[in-house]
């Protein structure tokens, strides 16, 4: 089953629900979904990694948001944005703890034989697709840093 055939099923079930917040936050992807899928071709299916990568963009939007509302004390715009984050980080796999995060990306770095700073965008190339769902591109980069500097 896809991630949007999950989410579809998972509409269906808030509707019947009443849960206007999370229906709201299913929607939004479900339309991110569709609209990657229209760019695409109409009768192409979304690759798994791609749904990967809009639903970590949309995570992202969203907790910049709900950052900007916490900075500004707007308690009631953080909070649904917080909530939307939550519901849609629901769809991404286990994510990796920094401990098997750096261990990934040090067998990427041997792989490659990455030796300075020179070679990040070596590195983060490939991380990005090998680590994509289970790690955020921010923590990669800066694990990837740190290892290359050290």
């Amino acid at each position: 089953m896809s991630i949007l055939d999950r989410i579809n099923e998972d509409i269906k079930k808030a509707m019947l629900a009443k849960e206007k917040e999370k229906l709201e936050a299913l929607r939004a992807v479900k339309a991110a979904f569709l609209l990657a899928k229209t760019e695409a071709g109409a009768s192409e299916e979304l690759a798994y990694e791609k749904e990967l990568q809009i639903i970590q963009k949309l995570i992202k939007q969203r907790r910049d948001a709900a950052e900007i509302y916490k900075q500004q004390n707007r308690m009631d715009l953080y909070e649904p944005e917080e909530f939307q984050a939550e519901i849609i980080s629901q769809y991404l796999p286990a994510q990796l703890s920094e401990e098997e995060l750096r261990l990934e990306i040090s067998k990427i770095i041997q792989e490659t034989g990455a030796s300075s700073i020179r070679d990040m965008g070596k590195v983060m190339g490939i991380a990005n697709s090998k680590l994509v769902g289970k790690a955020d591109s921010k923590s990669i980069s800066g694990i990837v840093k740190q290892l290359l500097t050290s």
